[in-house]
């Protein structure tokens, strides 16, 4: 287990990568600045021009929700026999494939050879009309069809690029949630889909929640309001704009009169919503069984090399799951893990004096231990 922690100086995965420590960029100072930038900057990002890719995947076993497709789009570089990998990259809670954080990591893959595969999780836009229900932070039954079909494109796309092994890596980029979903795809298998091929060949979590009552706990605080009020319209919107249609109980939950929402934080719509869609007693239930914190710390074979982003200074999801997991593994010289923990950052920003520091660094690790 090698843990970066800038606070104290440590650079060996700095060099490793040939990256320099991460300094904030003016005026985004402070993990809040950090967290928000994407919200107050437009970037002049190229049109999305990512192929439509539908993927079926079952009823959720609660019956919350029949059948249906997830909404993915298939980026390719300019030069695609030069393709080095496929990366299937996950948005956090409330996004999607169109968030500007999502499609900036995707370009900057693109731009070192990357092909990516942007999901749009279950509930989610631009995919809301193609499945009913929602996603949650352990949502396997939708992610195994997924990690299938993007097993099936790296391996069409290594007879393209005529790659020795036969097949392109597959590689998992999550950012916040997204990344604690496909840990959960990772703990959750035999470590294998289809001819004994690994979920993922590597794997990058950035600012993801390992322990989902913690992270539920930091959102609301006081200081908090105005994220979690975002972010409730935001699943509110989702959830009752299903063209599927929602139960009465659940209506009845986060509507009342005058159109104020009962369910006024994130622990509230995960009781009412998340937990019983999902087949879970309750939220406690979920919050437990669905947080991997306690499976990483006694057991990683089930992993591919993976790197784990977090800032001290998060102001939603807490460092101190990332801090257990290192110090679980802290005499464990041969883990597969690496944990880059700093002192800035925010949720998601990382936004350095050259763009956004957090993207370079995970496409040279990327670029360094999976291709």
């Amino acid at each position: 287990m090698l843990v970066e922690r800038v606070d104290l100086g440590d650079p060996s995965l700095h060099k490793e990568l040939g990256i320099s420590f991460f300094e904030e960029r003016f005026p985004w100072l402070g993990g809040d600045l950090q967290t928000l930038r994407d919200t107050f900057v437009h970037e002049n990002l190229p049109l999305d021009r990512g192929e439509e890719i539908k993927i079926a995947v079952p009823a959720l076993s609660s019956g919350a929700a029949d059948k249906g497709f997830l909404l993915a789009y298939l980026d390719l570089p300019e030069e695609i026999s030069k393709t080095r990998a496929l990366v299937l990259l996950l948005h956090g809670l409330g996004g999607s494939s169109r968030r500007l954080g999502l499609r900036r990591m995707a370009c900057c893959f693109l731009n070192a050879g990357f092909g990516v595969l942007r999901l749009n999780l279950r509930g989610a836009d631009p995919g809301r009309h193609l499945a009913g229900g929602s996603y949650a932070a352990e949502c396997n039954s939708d992610l195994k069809p997924v990690l299938i079909r993007a097993r099936q494109l790296s391996e069409l796309l290594g007879e393209k690029v005529k790659s020795q092994k036969g097949s392109l890596p597959l590689l998992g980029a999550g950012i916040s949630l997204g990344g604690t979903i496909l840990l959960n795809a990772c703990l959750g298998t035999n470590n294998s889909l289809q001819n004994d091929k690994p979920v993922l060949d590597g794997l990058v979590c950035t600012s993801s929640p390992l322990d989902l009552e913690d992270c539920s706990k930091s959102i609301e605080r006081l200081r908090n309001r105005i994220y979690q009020n975002w972010l409730m319209k935001r699943l509110v919107r989702q959830t009752l704009a299903d063209p599927f249609g929602i139960s009465d109980r659940e209506r009845e939950a986060l509507l009342t009169i005058g159109n104020k929402r009962t369910a006024q934080s994130i622990r509230e719509f995960d009781s009412v919503i998340t937990a019983p869609r999902w087949g879970y007693k309750d939220v406690d239930d979920y919050y437990l069984k669905a947080s991997p914190l306690l499976r990483l710390c006694s057991d990683t074979s089930r992993l591919p090399p993976t790197l784990f982003l977090q800032a001290l200074d998060d102001p939603w999801v807490p460092s101190e799951g990332v801090k257990k997991l290192a110090r679980s593994h802290s005499f464990n010289n041969d883990s597969n893990l690496k944990i880059m923990l700093i002192k800035n950052g925010g949720h998601n920003g990382f936004h350095g004096i050259e763009g956004c520091w957090g993207d370079n660094l995970v496409q040279r690790w990327f670029s360094k231990y999976c291709v």
